[in-house]
């Protein structure tokens, strides 16, 4: 994956989900806390340095909050000082999509959980190689999921 790759997906469309997981707004607002559905369904941004996973180091896989699909290995994570959870790829392609997002004057690139549609955060250019990619992530709209190798 790389920054082309990401500008493509986001204006041409998304690659296929592995499944998808729809459910209405009610049903979310009874599963998720008030936080986890203001960011995640309502494309909200937690305060920088405040989220749960945004210092944490621990190995293993890091899923949707909504719908449990895996999106990041612990492996791909980095230190970016943004205040926010960042890494470098997504577990796999499809596991991510992306999104032209122009709010607060800003032109980004949106980034969401291919299965449920749950806003993540927002992908940049200005990550280290070999990708280049920083894909920014709000901790509320994360759960880390421990490897049975992990436990």
């Amino acid at each position: 994956m790389d920054w082309q790759k990401v500008k493509d997906y986001a204006r041409e469309g998304n690659p296929e989900p592995p499944r998808r997981v729809e459910k209405t707004n009610k049903e979310w607002r009874e599963e998720l806390t008030e936080q986890e559905y203001r960011v995640t369904r309502q494309h909200g941004t937690e305060q920088p340095f405040s989220g749960e996973y945004c210092e944490a180091h621990e190995p293993g896989l890091y899923a949707c909050v909504c719908c449990g699909t895996e999106l990041f290995d612990s492996t791909e994570k980095f230190e970016s000082s943004s205040g926010w959870p960042s890494f470098t790829e997504p577990v796999k392609e499809n596991a991510v999509s992306y999104k032209e997002d122009r709010s607060h004057g800003m032109h980004r690139i949106e980034i969401l959980c291919n299965v449920c549609d749950a806003h993540l955060g927002h992908v940049f250019p200005d990550g280290p190689k070999p990708t280049g990619l920083r894909y920014c992530v709000n901790s509320a709209s994360l759960k880390l999921v421990k490897s049975a190798n992990d436990a």
